[in-house]
């Protein structure tokens, strides 16, 4: 079969995608981070419901955000906790190998041998600084929505990613922010119907920072044809 262009372009993006963990200061202009949000919206849902809500931070607020949660973050007696489980309670293979294999992967990029909690603890901080990107963004959900509405919300967190990939610019989608939903609830403003769901940085990859040499494996046997 031969490939089209258009399947190129396409296949290219999704295969690019990669998560990035520095990012450089350069500006993201805010008609194209709309523009990127618009278009991912076009992810389907059931019955059209479209349960995302987003929450785009540039500047002060981003800054007040991040300032709050790295001091829980850093605060040994602190005690937040997830509102929802995103990874399972009880751990079986081949996920667990899975990862374990990323997370040494990256610490052994950055050097940080097993013994190093500070620097791990450091490493794990950047989530909330957003690894420096100019843009940060906070997602919601309402708390009546069910499990359908998440399949949908995950269409979309894709979307938005090859969106910016596709335009030249990065990502890292974030579940460390779910621990610290009730500061995000407060600082900005959320209802109390609202669920965090992620957060995730958005900008320019910084090339020259060894993190983002970091290529994650991917399984070979995930399709059966029956």
């Amino acid at each position: 079969m031969i490939e089209t262009e258009e399947q190129k372009i396409v296949d290219e993006v999704i295969a690019s995608r990669r998560s990035i963990r520095a990012f450089l200061p350069t500006p993201v202009a805010r008609d194209e981070i709309q523009k990127i949000i618009e278009i991912a919206a076009r992810a389907p849902s059931g019955s059209n419901t479209q349960p995302w809500k987003v929450y785009v931070l540039i500047g002060e607020v981003k800054q007040q955000l991040s300032d709050e949660i790295l001091q829980a973050h850093n605060n040994p007696h602190s005690a937040y906790k997830e509102e929802y489980h995103y990874y399972p309670v009880q751990w079986l293979s081949p996920y667990l190998e899975r990862r374990r294999k990323i997370g040494w992967d990256l610490y052994s990029l950055l050097g940080l041998g097993r013994e190093n909690k500070a620097g791990m603890h450091a490493q794990h901080g950047r989530n909330f600084i957003f690894f420096d990107a100019p843009v940060g963004i906070i997602f919601t959900i309402d708390r009546v929505m069910q499990q359908g509405s998440w399949l949908d919300y995950g269409m979309f967190l894709q979307n938005i990613m090859l969106a910016a990939k596709a335009r030249g610019l990065d990502t890292c989608p974030q579940a460390a922010f779910t621990q610290y939903h009730q500061i995000i609830h407060k600082t900005l403003n959320l209802s109390d119907q609202e669920m965090v769901v992620c957060g995730m940085s958005l900008g320019y990859a910084d090339t020259t920072k060894i993190e983002n040499t970091l290529v994650t494996e991917r399984g070979t046997s995930i399709v059966k044809f029956v």
